[in-house]
């Protein structure tokens, strides 16, 4: 529990490394935590015709929010991810290429710091 919740007291810090445990533990704390985040809006959609959208749409406001609070954390692990491999942070941008990008950031993310 403590590797997936340690970028998280390193909240804003892009300097220094992270090992490669630190950053799977801390996407799975992620996959852990949205997934049923996620079940929990479509369980609460309901029908789409019935007009009554107040709760899945709180927890979709709940679900943006998360998101926005973690965005900052997850960059700087994964900066610290690139600086362990004695790369630049700015490899992060790669993930802005189109349907390369992640695959290329999973391979980077991946490989031996």
């Amino acid at each position: 529990m403590e590797w997936m919740i340690m970028p998280l007291k390193r909240y804003a810090d892009f300097s220094g490394r992270s090992r490669r445990k630190e950053y799977w533990m801390f996407v799975l704390f992620q996959i852990l935590v949205m997934v049923p985040l996620i079940f929990l809006a479509t369980a609460l959609d309901g029908a789409p015709n019935d007009g009554d959208l107040a709760g899945s749409l709180s927890v979709l406001a709940f679900v943006v929010v998360y998101l926005l609070v973690f965005l900052i954390p997850g960059l700087a692990v994964q900066v610290r991810r690139f600086h362990d491999q004695d790369k630049s942070g700015w490899f992060v941008l790669l993930g802005f290429i189109p349907y390369l990008g992640g695959l290329i950031l999973l391979v980077f993310m991946c490989l031996e710091g």
